[in-house]
């Protein structure tokens, strides 16, 4: 993810990426056509054999739009696929052997939670962007992180490594995370709980 002018959207995807899923992102993407610029593959409890599987037109809808594919916790199937980046919470490993493993070229995103320490250490470990929530409550993932906007200030104020808005973020909340200086907003049911295209196209406006 290279820093940009203005915020952008990270996708993340539902735990059920099957059925339909891969129409639904390739709509979603296409109505946030330089806005939704990267996505993440969450999924849980399946083996990576399952996971690739399930990643395969996904990732191809991603490279054919130029969307950056992130693969959520797993090292090995990140490497497995050549994702374009792996994203990392406090407990999926360690940020130097990732580093180690998966080479310059591959994206690592660290969760930081509402940690000014965490996320300088994940700067100065060599991240490529942080990740702070959650700053709503969020149907998608519990947490008792609740940063307050002054932490996107101070981060963007200070460094250049771009940072994340996470957590019940949709586009009647999103506002004062993009003016507190979050260079992507992570969302996953704000999208993917209705009608995709519409969400997006919310998000758009809100974002302006």
């Amino acid at each position: 993810m290279t820093q940009a002018p203005t915020c952008q959207l990270y996708l993340i995807s539902p735990l059920d990426v099957g059925g339909n899923f891969p129409e639904r992102l390739d709509r979603a993407l296409s109505a946030g056509e330089g806005l939704a610029t990267a996505f993440q593959f969450r999924v849980k409890d399946l083996d990576q054999h399952e996971a690739a599987r399930l990643a395969a037109p996904l990732q191809e809808i991603c490279a054919a739009r130029e969307v950056g594919f992130i693969v959520n916790d797993s090292v090995p199937l990140a490497k497995r696929l050549k994702a374009d980046g792996v994203h990392l919470g406090q407990s999926d490993g360690d940020l130097r052997e990732a580093r180690e493993e998966l080479g310059r070229d591959m994206q690592i995103g660290i969760t930081c939670h509402a940690s000014r320490h965490l996320a300088m250490e994940a700067g100065e470990g060599g991240a490529d962007y942080v990740a702070f929530g959650a700053f709503f409550s969020s149907e998608t993932k519990a947490s008792e992180h609740r940063p307050e906007t002054d932490l996107l200030e101070w981060w963007s104020g200070l460094f250049e490594i771009p940072c994340v808005a996470i957590g019940g973020i949709t586009p009647d909340n999103c506002a004062p995370l993009v003016k507190a200086g979050a260079d992507f907003l992570a969302v996953s049911h704000a999208v993917w709980g209705g009608d995709e295209v519409a969400a997006v196209k919310a998000f758009a406006r809100a974002m302006d």
